[in-house]
């Protein structure tokens, strides 16, 4: 609805469907110049840090899962690093190679979920994931079916699909023997056909012109496509810059968190810029390390050849994809990936002795990141000699891409309003769109943009 005011022009937005969490945009255009462009998160601060302090060391896993009920295992997992890296456990073996296929899971039901009900009705002409239905049932339907396989597998591991039960501090409660586990195969591999018809579906979209000028950070983990563990990696958006790497322990002191008069959520900044993680992070950093079947389907989607290259240990990759829409083909490549990444784990898999080491309480602090389906994750906690947590710092991904949000809203405005698109319908639909691009997690909640354009005449001349 526009109400016109004095020398200034509103459009309100009351809700949006197909993202989570509640937020407003304000967009600020004086002179045709949009001068600035503003993503106010003003959902109630949750206090998960202060609620961990004076908590057991063993408490955060299942405390933390609740943030989010579509990516738990990233914030559990990401928990138990930290706590066992401030402990001095190690977790490796079939034990690492359970978590990684749990988190496998996730992601398959995750990104899923944001391309085929979220993030694909942009493209296709439609509001909502209903009218899609209608024109594409069997692409929604092959959807469901993923995200059902990857729900699953993650309860086959977890206990449950939401909030899992089963993992904890060095392992899980229970793991299951192999006959358990290599039934499933049957149902990953046609998983494996509908992740390759969903790479092929996606790569036949419209992708408008766009470039995310931030530098990209994601995991690195030598041999492997990180997704469970990994070193920071920064691909800097100068090109005659190299990748860079840097300490886990030293994520604090490169990824500067701050509060913004507009937003509840922290925006952070990495070594005074802004930076994006995610899909488009991780397929820049570590592309080059994805099998040769996921690499084949970006070959054949139009992503270039990632296994051209260097990559981060050594130079900089051919095939870096900078432009936010496209996102969700790379999130399609992914789906692929976590899929037959699945496959190869169960093959070699043998249940291990125990399902979990010792983790024994002691005073230190711990680091732990693992990649969420939207991008690096931290987590750092301070235990006492009792294991009691006397600080916690939780760093998600949406707070960091918020920066890089931002100006992808403003460039985009502005080449809208350069094209003479500046009436609010259009300008609503180009917003929501590159918001979604990113698949921010606000919160579990299903409506979340009111959208707010203040317009200034020129100046009298």
């Amino acid at each position: 609805m526009s109400e016109p005011a004095a020398g200034s022009r509103v459009l309100r937005i009351p809700a949006l469907t197909r993202v989570e969490g509640e937020t407003a945009l304000r967009l600020r255009v004086h002179d045709g110049v949009v001068a600035e462009a503003r993503l106010s998160i003003y959902e109630a601060p949750r206090f998960f840090e202060a609620f961990l302090r004076g908590r057991a060391h063993t408490e955060p896993p299942d405390l933390t899962s609740r943030i989010c009920g579509i990516c738990p295992v990233a914030y559990q997992l990401s928990a138990c690093r930290a706590v066992e890296d401030a402990c001095g456990a190690v977790v490796d073996g079939q034990l690492a190679a359970l978590r990684r296929l749990l988190y496998c899971g996730e992601w398959i039901e995750s990104q899923t979920l944001h391309i085929h009900l979220l993030h694909a009705p942009d493209f296709l002409g439609h509001d909502n994931v209903i009218g899609l239905s209608r024109s594409h049932p069997g692409h929604v339907e092959r959807g469901l079916r993923l995200k059902q396989t990857g729900n699953a597998l993650v309860e086959l591991l977890g206990g449950r699909a939401i909030h899992p039960v089963n993992v904890r501090l060095g392992g899980f409660h229970r793991t299951p023997a192999a006959a358990e586990l290599r039934p499933f195969a049957e149902r990953l591999r046609t998983a494996l056909d509908d992740a390759w018809d969903t790479v092929r579906w996606v790569a036949g979209f419209d992708f408008p012109d766009a470039e995310c000028d931030a530098d990209l950070l994601a995991l690195a983990e030598p041999g492997t496509y990180a997704i469970e563990s990994g070193t920071p990696t920064v691909l800097p958006y100068d090109r005659t810059l190299p990748p860079r790497g840097f300490p886990l322990r030293d994520f604090s002191d490169h990824v500067k968190e701050e509060q913004v008069p507009h937003s509840t959520a922290l925006h952070s900044r990495l070594d005074g810029r802004r930076h994006l993680t995610g899909s488009l992070a991780r397929f820049g950093v570590s592309g080059h390390l994805l099998s040769p079947t996921a690499l084949e389907a970006a070959r054949e989607a139009g992503l270039g050849d990632p296994s051209r290259g260097r990559g981060a240990a050594g130079g900089r990759t051919d095939a870096v994809c900078r432009n936010p829409y496209k996102s969700i083909l790379v999130r399609a490549v992914e789906v692929l990936y976590a899929v037959e990444e699945a496959l190869r784990i169960i093959a070699a898999y043998e249940r291990p002795a125990r399902p979990y080491v010792e983790v024994p309480a002691r005073a230190g602090v711990g680091h732990g990141a693992t990649e969420a389906p939207r991008g690096l994750l931290y987590h750092r906690y301070t235990l006492d000699a009792a294991g009691r947590v006397t600080d916690a710092c939780i760093v998600p991904p949406t707070a960091q891409n918020q920066g890089a949000i931002e100006e992808d809203l403003r460039r985009l405005v502005q080449a809208g309003l350069d094209r003479g698109e500046d009436s609010e319908a259009e300008l609503t639909r180009l917003c929501e769109h590159a918001i979604r691009n990113h698949d921010p997690c606000i919160s579990c909640s299903a409506h979340f943009l009111e959208l707010e354009i203040e317009r200034s005449p020129a100046p009298p001349r």
